[in-house]
């Protein structure tokens, strides 16, 4: 789910877990506008209105939760930070950074919507989150969020 953005995976916790339980979880974190209410690609749900929704300053929020060890554990945090380093889409946040520089991240990506949110290992860490609508071709958005990254 997390290294090649499987949505198949995503689909498999979801429906394990339960949408409800998900959003209910990342509002225990403070996130409240990160809402799932269905599977990724449910295109009957989607055409019933049933949208899930994500806002940079949720991901961001979560982010920060794991960043500082407070997502479930600082066990489970530090966990989550070693998984989401061996995401292999590199093409944004990463491609931003100096080489050698560790980012713990995940990107997302659905028909013209493309985001890319992690911990940056720079001398100072910090998270960063990029959320993108409307592009046409992804990698004129990793572009972008690479761009944004550097800055």
């Amino acid at each position: 789910m997390i290294t090649v953005s499987s949505n198949l995976a995503t689909n498999v916790l979801i429906d394990r877990l339960g949408a409800d339980r998900v959003a209910a979880t990342m509002a225990t974190y403070g996130a409240q506008e990160m809402v799932v209410r269905r599977g990724v690609e449910d295109n009957k749900a989607f055409e019933r209105g049933l949208n899930n929704t994500a806002t940079a300053h949720g991901f961001f929020t979560i982010l920060m939760a794991i960043a500082r060890g407070q997502a479930v554990s600082p066990a489970a945090s530090a966990e989550m930070v070693e998984i989401l380093k061996r995401q292999t889409f590199r093409a944004g946040l990463p491609a931003g950074v100096p080489t050698g520089t560790a980012v713990a991240h995940k990107t997302g990506t659905i028909t013209r919507i493309h985001h890319d949110g992690g911990i940056v290992f720079a001398p100072r860490p910090y998270v960063l989150v990029v959320l993108t609508r409307g592009f046409a071709d992804e990698k004129t958005s990793d572009t972008l969020i690479a761009a944004v990254s550097t800055a």
